[in-house]
């Protein structure tokens, strides 16, 4: 029997949050557990119920998304963040990614799109629309000097190979499997490499990796 993914759905608008939730009750292996109408409401209901994944909208009354994802990540690191949204604009987009946001998935996606990025996160591949793929990887472009590449310390060999298996949706789980290494070795991986790039999601060091070379998605 396939794994009963627990989402909590938060959006201000009544009829956009009924809808959102039909499309993801028709997915066999996705249960909407609770719904919130605001930022802080959605903070309270992680904390009270521990979802698989929070699907945030960005604007909402009492708590922006932004804030929502910062507190939810820090707090409940476990839980997965995909921001659901009809703003691709890029401070929206760079503030999420900042704060932690494991997924950003534009309203105007297809059903069976945030159902499949409600999955990917769930298992720890980043989900993007392809629109905010693509500015992601702009504002890290321009975001060096012509001609230059921004130093950062060196990965090992082993953060690599960790990273690599983090863009294919390995849990750290799998992860620790593939490589013959234990479940904390492979946090300690991550921590490193999340320090090393100055990221803080596994969004953001895949975008970094993939922005370096170092990971071919195929």
């Amino acid at each position: 029997m396939a794994e009963t993914i627990r989402v909590l759905l938060a959006d201000d608008h009544v009829l956009v949050r009924q809808g959102i939730r039909q499309f993801l009750a028709q997915a066999p292996d996705v249960e909407v557990v609770a719904q919130a109408d605001n930022g802080a409401a959605a903070v309270q209901l992680v904390q009270e119920l521990q979802p698989d994944v929070a699907v945030l909208d960005i604007h909402m009354p009492q708590m922006t998304g932004v804030e929502a994802t910062r507190r939810i990540k820090q707090h409940f690191p476990a839980v997965r963040v995909l921001i659901l949204t009809a703003y691709d604009d890029d401070p929206y987009i760079r503030a999420l990614l900042q704060a932690g946001a494991d997924g950003y998935v534009l309203k105007t996606e297809r059903a069976e799109v945030l159902v499949q990025a409600v999955r990917d996160v769930h298992h720890g591949l980043a989900a993007l629309s392809p629109a905010v793929a693509t500015k992601v990887v702009r504002q890290m472009t321009r975001a060096q000097p012509s001609g230059t590449v921004h130093q950062v310390e060196t990965l090992t060999e082993r953060e690599v190979e960790t990273l690599r298996l983090v863009a294919q949706g390995m849990t750290n789980r799998e992860i620790g499997q593939a490589l013959d290494i234990s479940h904390r070795t492979v946090q300690g991986h991550l921590a490193n490499v999340y320090e090393k790039l100055g990221v803080n999601s596994r969004t953001e060091a895949v975008t970094e990796g993939l922005r370096r070379g170092w990971i071919v998605i195929e």
